[in-house]
C-alpha cells in the first residue's frame, strides 16, 4: 500500500511540475507574439535608443547602442560631461568613464566583473524570457498579482549567471509591465509603459526606475532604430 500511495504521489507531481512548464511556456510564448513574434525578433541585430532621463529637475540624454549578443554603449551626457558604460565580447570584458564630478577620474577603466554581470542581461534588448531554454535561464510562474490595479503575471527568471529577475507581464497584453531585480548591489524596479511599434516591434517608451537612493526617475524614448548600421570601434576601449 505504501508503494502504491508512493507511486500515485510521485506521478501526482510529474504531472504538476509537466503543467506548471506548459503554463510558463503558454504565458511566455504569448508574450513574445505580443512584442512582434520571434520570425521579427531574431531579425534584429542592433538597436540604437536614444532617451532623456529626467533628474531632479534635470533631463540627461542617453544613448544607447546594442548588437544583439555581443556588445552594448551606453553614452549620457552630463553637466557636459561624458558617462560612459560598454560590455564586449558577449560579457567577456567591459570598460566605463566616470566624470570627476560623479567622484571618477573622467578616464576610461576597466568595469569590475560584478558590474559586467549585471549588464550582459542587456544584450538581449526583448529580456531574459526570450528564448529562455537556449540561454541556460529557468522560469517559474509565481502567480498572478495586481500592478497598478491591473492583473499581471509573476514570472521568477534565474539566469545561467545567477542573477535573479522578477520581470510582470500585463494579463491582457502580455507586454512587461514592471521588472525588478538587483540594481548596483540595491533591489529596484521598473515600471514599464506607453509601449509603441517600430519596424512591427514593440518597444516601451516611457521608464520608471524606483531607484533606493534618488527616487523614482523617469527615462523617456525619443527615437529608436532597429537594425542601423553601427561602428563596432565604438566598444573599443580607448587609450588613456
Amino acid at each position: 500500500m505504501k508503494t502504491t500511495n508512493m507511486l500515485a504521489a510521485a506521478a501526482a507531481l510529474l504531472i504538476s511540475v509537466s503543467a506548471s512548464a506548459q503554463t510558463v511556456d503558454e504565458i511566455v510564448d504569448k508574450h513574445i507574439a505580443a512584442m512582434g513574434g520571434e520570425d521579427k525578433l531574431k531579425t534584429v541585430t542592433s538597436l540604437i535608443t536614444e532617451r532623456s532621463l529626467s533628474v531632479q529637475g534635470m533631463e540627461i540624454p542617453t544613448v544607447m547602442t546594442i548588437v544583439v549578443g555581443k556588445s552594448l554603449r551606453s553614452e549620457s551626457t552630463i553637466m557636459g560631461n561624458a558617462m560612459v558604460q560598454v560590455v564586449d565580447g558577449g560579457g567577456s570584458t567591459g570598460w566605463s568613464i566616470k566624470p570627476a564630478m560623479m567622484q571618477g577620474t573622467g578616464e576610461p577603466e576597466d568595469m569590475p566583473a560584478d558590474q559586467i554581470k549585471q549588464q550582459v542581461g542587456q544584450l538581449d534588448p526583448f529580456g531574459p524570457l526570450h528564448n529562455y531554454k537556449d540561454k541556460g535561464n529557468k522560469v517559474e510562474l509565481v502567480g498572478k498579482e495586481k500592478v497598478d490595479g491591473k492583473d499581471a503575471y509573476h514570472m521568477k527568471v534565474t539566469t545561467k549567471e545567477g542573477n535573479t529577475i522578477d520581470e510582470f507581464l500585463d494579463a491582457n497584453t502580455y507586454l512587461v509591465s514592471k521588472v525588478k531585480s538587483v540594481m548596483g548591489g540595491q533591489e529596484g524596479e521598473i515600471a514599464f509603459s506607453d509601449y509603441k511599434d517600430v519596424d512591427g516591434i514593440k518597444f516601451a517608451n516611457t521608464m520608471e526606475i524606483a531607484n533606493p537612493q534618488m527616487g523614482t526617475l523617469t527615462m523617456t524614448t525619443t527615437k529608436t532604430q532597429v537594425n542601423a548600421k553601427v561602428d563596432e570601434s565604438i566598444f573599443k576601449k580607448p587609450a588613456k
